[in-house]
């Protein structure tokens, strides 16, 4: 996106003023100005007969203060205090002051002790999601970067946490990575693998997220970690569509995140293989004012792997060091270990730095259950998991908002054929709410002919609805709600579309797919519009 700007030079002399070593207003001459604005009309002011006392002392002062010897007022009638106009006396010469030296910041001296030292958040840096958009950046002007011949928008590291803060329930961020190797299917993927590493620097645990679908080569890992950048948008049959979900996701989930994904030789071109590092660690510790992410790709050549160097070698060893000083890998060699597991082709995602909660301990839960990732807080109900031990046709229901397990197995209405999803070491096993209903029926939804007896032009807004009472709605289990499909997958679990103050509507679920409305960004509402009112 450019950004033009206006440039208007004034022909009105402003005065510039500065401050000598002993007090003394130094005036310094006018010259031409630039207006950056889009329009030279209008005033901000409250009133168009305010005074402008810095128009007052400016003209006056370039008058040599011979006119504050005939007036003590200005003239607008505003007194002045005595002298306030008088001319002032030269300043004597001296050497220019030194700049205030500020502090180093902690991280600062943190970084000083080489380039093999592991980086993690440091005492000023929250491990808490909601607080890790507190910090202010390098001091204007510090770490700048250069433009060359064209305005653009900057978008600073902090970005990349609001952003991610579209995400307020962490197993929402888990479902847009899911999608993402699920939407590799077309590309040859058979199954995603999410499970929990090591990190063998500190001994702190990890996310890792991996497919064996067609990988990207270089050009797809820049678009992968740009921001907005989406061609899914364009094909039929895939989830996302935005360009924002793998970047939303991972920085829910954890400060930081490297990607290693192998492209196989296709259509005449060779095969590659590429690691991106995503680390706001990184990039807040440093005072980065833009989003910088090292990059190294590789192409085979034979049986060996060349270095792509797209810049210059010094660049590409900067990049290396950068990803060995901010990942948890200890050098190049042990980067390019994590290819032997992608094998072929495919990608391997590990997000570390994982956020934790205002106790100090993990926003995400890997001891409540070994085949599980589950989320402590608000979202956990101790009454309800009890309940799902005793009712399993209400359990996902109870569990899906604190346990990926449940929620993944709901989370897609079709899974395909031979595609699997491992949490952990055991496949997660797709589950239907149909299959949890009695006295079920079919009702197909429509939109109804007006007075004129015509229909609508979005007669397209067809949707088969199921609906029924859940089994264990004799026991008078409080479970009711609808799933609500886009395109395959899950936007609204269990959503209540009513609230009735006794018990009415108590037991009864439904599902239903409904392509004609557009979901929200976070894939976890849809956009309020007339359609959606209407549904």
């Amino acid at each position: 996106m450019d950004v033009c700007v206006k440039e208007e030079v004034l022909e009105t002399p402003i005065v510039t003023e500065r401050k000598s070593r002993n007090g003394a207003v130094l005036v310094s001459p006018p010259g031409p100005v630039i207006e950056l604005s889009s329009s030279s009309s209008g005033s901000d002011s409250d009133s168009e007969n305010d005074l402008d006392l810095d128009s007052v002392v400016a003209s006056t002062l370039w008058d040599g203060g011979r006119s504050s010897k005939k007036r003590k007022t200005s003239d607008a009638g505003v007194v002045l205090p005595a002298g306030f106009l008088s001319p002032l006396p030269p300043a004597p010469e001296s050497p220019p002051e030194p700049l205030l030296a500020l502090p180093a910041p902690e991280w600062a001296s943190n970084s000083a002790s080489g380039s093999n030292a592991y980086m993690r958040p440091g005492v000023n840096s929250s491990k808490q999601f909601w607080k890790a958009g507190d910090y202010d950046g390098a001091p204007s002007g510090g770490s700048a970067s250069s433009t060359v011949g064209m305005d653009h928008v900057r978008v600073h590291p902090k970005f990349l946490h609001s952003n991610a803060t579209s995400h307020k329930w962490a197993l929402g961020a888990f479902a847009e990575l899911l999608d993402n190797s699920l939407d590799e299917v077309c590309n040859g993927a058979t199954y995603v693998n999410v499970d929990m590493l090591i990190n063998k620097k500190d001994g702190s645990r990890m996310l890792l997220i991996e497919d064996n679908g067609g990988g990207m080569d270089p050009d797809k890992m820049r678009q992968c970690m740009s921001l907005g950048y989406s061609v899914k948008s364009k094909l039929a049959n895939t989830i996302g569509q935005y360009g924002n979900g793998f970047k939303t996701s991972t920085m829910r989930l954890g400060a930081d995140v490297i990607v290693f994904s192998r492209y196989p030789e296709k259509d005449g071109t060779s095969s590659s293989q590429s690691i991106g590092l995503l680390s706001y660690t990184f990039l807040r510790s440093t005072g980065k004012e833009d989003i910088v992410v090292p990059m190294l790709d590789y192409e085979r050549r034979g049986q060996k792997w060349d270095k792509i160097i797209r810049t210059s070698l010094d660049d590409w060893n900067k990049n290396v060091e950068t990803m060995v000083q901010w990942s948890p890998f200890s050098d190049e060699a042990d980067l390019l270990r994590q290819f032997n597991l992608v094998k072929d082709h495919g990608t391997r995602v590990i997000i570390y730095n994982l956020w934790e909660d205002d106790q100090g301990q993990l926003e995400l839960d890997f001891d409540a259950d070994p085949h599980d990732i589950q989320i402590r807080g608000v979202n956990r109900d101790e009454k309800n998991i009890q309940m799902a031990k005793e009712f399993p046709n209400s359990r996902h229901f109870l569990t899906y908002r604190h346990s990926l397990r449940s929620y993944a197995s709901i989370l897609y209405l079709r899974l395909p054929s031979g595609f699997r999803i491992i949490l952990r070491g055991e496949d997660i096993l797709h589950h239907n709410i149909v299959n949890d209903m009695m006295m079920s029926q079919e009702v197909t939804y429509r939109p109804q002919a007006g007075v004129d007896g015509l229909l609508p032009k979005d007669s397209y807004m067809v949707a088969v609805v199921t609906i029924g009472f859940v089994k264990d709605a004799v026991h008078h289990v409080d479970v009711s709600g609808f799933n609500v499909y886009h395109k395959n997958r899950l936007i609204k679990p269990f959503w209540r579309i009513w609230n009735p103050a006794g018990s009415g509507g108590r037991g009864v679920i439904g599902v239903l797919e409904a392509n004609f409305v557009e979901p929200a960004h976070d894939k976890q509402g849809f956009e309020r519009t007339l359609v959606l009112s209407r549904l």
